[in-house]
């Protein structure tokens, strides 16, 4: 337990330090420009867990209703919803807007890039917790659908339309409905 107490006052202690040094490397990902869609539902993610580092409930309450504002505004202006119990890595890219649903409990790596129509949620109604987990550096492709507990590994690419419903090794890439790992000689431009 003790272990446990100590991670999360590192994590806490991290997040409240590197906030705006979280903030500058998305907007670097994100091309400089802070109108993207997608850097602003990432800035409004990386508020919302630095809110929670705030030891005083009164002091919260102001950044509760800011947050909640922005996170509205992200996720019925944009279609964006990334709830701050994402644990979301650094420099994520969401490529577009719309229609884009992460599950609370979903873990997202360093350097992944998101496309529109995107799907990360759970796979039963009975298993309300179970998420997937993506690595360092996973391409999803637009339309695609990761459900249930899958752990998708590091520089794995997840095809467009794809519906993924088991495990992706490092370095791999899934398509098709339900997808399929495929041989990287097939996506090789190289004879």
């Amino acid at each position: 337990m003790g272990i446990q107490i100590n991670l999360v006052t590192t994590i806490q202690k991290e997040s409240a330090l590197s906030f705006w040094e979280l903030i500058k490397e998305d907007w670097i990902a994100h091309g400089r420009d802070w109108t993207k869609p997608g850097f602003q539902a990432v800035a409004t993610h990386r508020f919302g867990v630095w809110r929670h580092s705030i030891k005083s409930k009164v002091l919260q309450l102001p950044f509760r209703f800011i947050y909640g504002t922005l996170y509205r505004r992200v996720r019925n202006i944009y279609g964006i919803e990334l709830p701050p119990n994402v644990k979301l890595g650094r420099r994520v890219v969401i490529e577009h807007q719309g229609a884009i649903v992460i599950h609370e409990y979903s873990s997202i790596g360093d350097d992944c890039i998101i496309r529109q129509g995107v799907t990360l949620g759970m796979r039963r109604n009975d298993c309300p917790t179970e998420a997937p987990s993506l690595g360092r550096n996973v391409d999803v492709g637009a339309g695609a659908k990761i459900l249930g507990n899958v752990t998708i590994g590091d520089n794995a690419k997840i095809g467009a339309n794809a519906v993924v419903l088991c495990n992706v090794p490092a370095g791999r890439t899934a398509v098709g409905i339900p997808a399929k790992i495929i041989s990287s000689k097939i996506c090789s431009n190289q004879k």
